[in-house]
């Protein structure tokens, strides 16, 4: 028969070992979030007047969407040297968010007015709309279905085709929901998105939701280039044609091409 002291202290390592084990399962999880810092490789104009919420690059094209109510458009310039070749403003009621290019349509979300905006992607004419529930922040595809996300820790999967939800994934970081999602990019099979008021971008899992990365973009806009009015980072764009990863802000002088660097390899 085991003595008292003996129980006492089976007793003890019981209550320990779930705790311990929480312990090494939260450092696991931390160790296995890739850190990166970037480099500048490259960086053109852009007018300081767009309140940029959305980006995608395609066939040399960069498309753009501005926000603010009676100041939101949706934009087309050529990449390699910024000229703007198209553009369209949106009704002055509705407040742009993010945007996608999915085959031959573009997808412009807006905020609080819960409609998603479809637009002709050859001569950004527009076509029809949909809504959806709650507020609309970030955009992206995966190829067949847009994705976007709302401020909170939830992304949310949309058909084109149906124009209804059709899963929805929480987004943690070392298990710990991370909200303020808002501009997204899809990224060689995973979501890249900016946080809301902070200087990084993490990459997310698309299946999970679990964060796999994350880029710490401090000090990216230097000092001297911040006005009165210069905003938050806001904006990832991926150029497929040579793999290269561009970011913005909002009314920002500069859209910024970089590169990764680890600064704590994943597990």
């Amino acid at each position: 028969m085991n003595s008292p002291d003996r129980r006492s202290t089976q007793l003890k390592l019981a209550l320990l070992l779930p705790i311990v084990s929480l312990l090494v399962l939260a450092a696991c999880t931390r160790a296995d979030v890739a850190q990166y810092a970037y480099k500048v490789t490259g960086k053109i104009p852009q007018p300081r007047e767009n309140f940029v919420q959305g980006l995608q690059i395609l066939d040399g094209h960069l498309y753009v969407s501005t926000g603010n109510y009676g100041e939101s458009k949706l934009l087309r310039y050529r990449l390699s040297d910024g000229k703007l070749l198209a553009g369209r403003n949106v009704d002055k009621r509705l407040f742009a968010e993010g945007l996608t290019v999915l085959g031959d349509r573009i997808f412009q979300l807006t905020w609080r007015s819960h409609l998603v905006l479809i637009y002709n992607k050859e001569d950004l004419k527009g076509l029809e709309y949909f809504r959806i529930p709650g507020e609309g922040w970030g955009l992206t595809n995966n190829g067949s279905d847009l994705i976007y996300s709302d401020g909170s820790h939830r992304l949310h999967y949309l058909s084109p085709k149906t124009k209804s939800i059709t899963r929805t994934i929480s987004v943690t970081e070392s298990g710990n929901p991370v909200t303020m999602l808002n501009e997204l990019e899809w990224i060689n099979g995973e979501i890249w998105a900016n946080i809301w008021q902070q200087n990084r971008i993490i990459m997310i899992n698309p299946d999970t939701g679990n964060v796999t990365g994350s880029v710490n973009l401090q000090g990216l806009l230097p000092g001297e280039e911040k006005l009165p009015g210069t905003d938050v980072l806001n904006g990832i764009a991926f150029n497929p044609q040579d793999n290269t990863v561009w970011v913005t802000g909002k009314r920002w002088p500069w859209l910024y091409q970089i590169e990764l660097i680890s600064t704590r390899a994943q597990r």
